[in-house]
């Protein structure tokens, strides 16, 4: 389900053109929007045409506490409006403009497009440049996902149980400065707070028989299978306890001696619930997973960009065992797998299912975030690996891609997710004047 949002909207206007048609076009869109799902809108339904009027909106507006806001050109107006509401409400702008009407033998009779042209050149000019534009009959519903991932990040409540894996440097974060970009707030708690979780043990039963049914357990001892249950109730109380949107895990080397067992089976059962949980503690693989869920993609997982076939064109985005298990292929089986940390693993084994697919990596370097996007599409291939794993291809060939991931220095995790999640993040990225690399 997308993240809900609330969104203002208001239609400027000038009474030298031709206002009334205007507003018939203006009630029309009200209702149109109306279909879009998960927002709430806060609506001026008479044209804003007087410098008081935009003041009185923006005082409206900003009670209302709302995402962003979108601007329609009814007619062309003063260039005061959208400042107006722009200096109270400092919110992101979708500047619309309308289709121009038919001639009938006077001027211009809405002359939006230059409405739109004056607002963009007055907010860049004065150094407001969050601002997205859309011509024609109906609104950019990429613009409105990506205030979705706004809005998402300032509701996010991220915790790192341990820190990052060990010599994983490139997936550190500066706290304050991630906190100053996107508003997200880091806590930090020990395993120990996880291990030591209180549970009813009682349940555990119901887990196991879940456990059974999604994977052949042949190759773990009952006590395995008792410690994936344990873990998954674990993570849940945990989360609901501190509140958390996800939960980045230093998942090794400690883990698996400590607890017995490493948490990637037991991950990959509550992702597929629509949990997010990061390995390595990454961060911000967390919050690439949820930008992508917040404009509606189901169940996205990390992955490392693992192999390159020059010749075949093809990669493998694959980890140790950790994909959401409602990914499988359907086709291969799936296994949970004690081959790692030392025959303490527990990971699941299988291949991704084939279709249509986005990554998406929110990184940092020194001085800067940076957005990777990439489509690509994941085809059939044979279980010959441990692990979770799909043979992927691109539009561009193979060494480009990589070539792009190790020239700018991505960070190894990708975000991945089933279906086209582009353009609202690309939108997101240039809201938050963040270069992108695709």
């Amino acid at each position: 389900m997308k993240e809900k949002i609330t969104i203002g909207l208001v239609c400027l206007a000038r009474k030298t053109f031709d206002f009334e048609a205007a507003h018939e076009i203006y009630k029309k869109i009200q209702e149109d929007l109306k279909q879009i799902e998960n927002v709430e809108w806060e609506i001026r339904r008479d044209l804003i045409i007087e410098i008081e009027e935009a003041k009185e909106s923006a005082d409206f507006f900003a009670s209302k506490q709302i995402d962003a806001l979108i601007i329609i050109s009814g007619t062309f107006a003063l260039g005061h409006l959208v400042l107006e509401l722009n200096k109270v409400i400092q919110k992101p702008i979708l500047l619309w403009g309308l289709k121009e009407l038919p001639y009938d033998g006077g001027r211009i009779r809405l002359n939006s497009v230059c409405g739109v042209n004056l607002n963009a050149s007055n907010l860049y000019k004065a150094g407001v440049k969050n601002f997205h534009v859309v011509i024609g009959d109906k609104v950019d519903r990429d613009w409105v996902d990506a205030i979705r991932v706004t809005k998402a990040f300032l509701n996010a409540h991220i915790g790192v149980i341990g820190s990052r894996a060990k010599g994983f440097f490139n997936l550190d974060v500066d706290e304050l400065n991630l906190y100053e970009k996107f508003g997200v707030l880091i806590d930090y708690y020990q395993l120990s707070d996880l291990f030591n979780q209180n549970i009813d043990y009682h349940k555990l039963s119901e887990r196991i028989e879940q456990i059974k049914s999604l994977f052949n357990v042949s190759d773990l001892n009952s006590n395995q299978i008792e410690k994936v249950a344990e873990l998954i109730i674990k993570f849940k109380i945990f989360m609901e306890k501190n509140q958390l949107t996800s939960i980045a895990i230093r998942c090794w080397p400690e883990f698996a001696e400590k607890f017995g067992i490493s948490p990637c089976a037991s991950m990959s059962i509550l992702q597929s619930e629509g949990i997010i949980l990061t390995c390595e503690g990454d961060v911000l693989g967390s919050l690439s997973m949820i930008a992508q869920r917040a404009v509606g993609g189901e169940t996205p997982y990390l992955a490392d960009f693992s192999q390159v076939d020059f010749e075949d064109n093809s990669g493998l985005l694959w980890h140790c065992g950790v994909a959401p298990c409602n990914l499988w292929d359907g086709q291969c089986e799936r296994s949970l797998d004690p081959y790692f940390a030392g025959g303490k693993g527990v990971t699941a084994d299988f291949v991704m299912k084939s279709g249509e697919f986005s990554i998406l990596r929110i990184d940092y370097a020194p001085g800067e975030y940076r957005v990777f996007l990439q489509q690509g599409e994941a085809i059939p291939m044979d279980k010959v690996l441990k692990g979770t794993y799909a043979k992927v291809k691109f539009s561009e060939h193979i060494s480009k891609v990589l070539n792009k991931i190790i020239e700018n220095g991505i960070a190894h995790h990708l975000s991945v997710v089933y279906g086209d999640y582009i353009r609202p993040l690309e939108i997101f990225a240039k809201i938050k004047k963040i270069k992108i690399i695709k």
